[in-house]
């Protein structure tokens, strides 16, 4: 995959959970930023960061549970140690830290 490919990949998955975000209904205010950063900051006042880093071609996720790093296989985003599918991640993060109940679909 080229940087540029990468840099489009990435750009349309932070999209993608951004629509799945506020398509949930989960109580947050979400902010996109420059350089491929979605900012999510939950009622309870806790905040998520997703970011893309492409130096590694991964997409990054800080929440209050600790850092993750997903990278893609060719069909989907996976978690570099688990192997968990990021958006089934994310909806597991999400539901722990807002302390509501979220499936995040792609």
């Amino acid at each position: 995959m080229t940087d540029s490919e990468f840099e489009d990949l990435a750009e349309t998955t932070l999209e993608k959970i951004e629509h799945a975000l506020e398509s949930s209904g989960v109580e947050a205010d979400l902010q996109s930023k420059a350089g491929g950063v979605l900012e999510i900051e939950f009622d309870n006042g806790t905040k998520m960061v997703i970011n893309r880093h492409g130096a590694a071609r991964e997409l990054w996720v800080a929440a209050k549970s600790g850092g993750f790093h997903f990278r893609w296989n060719g069909s989907v985003w996976r978690d570099t140690r688990d192997g968990g599918e990021l958006f089934a991640a994310l909806s597991k993060l999400v539901s722990a830290q807002s302390g509501q109940g979220v499936v995040l679909r792609s």
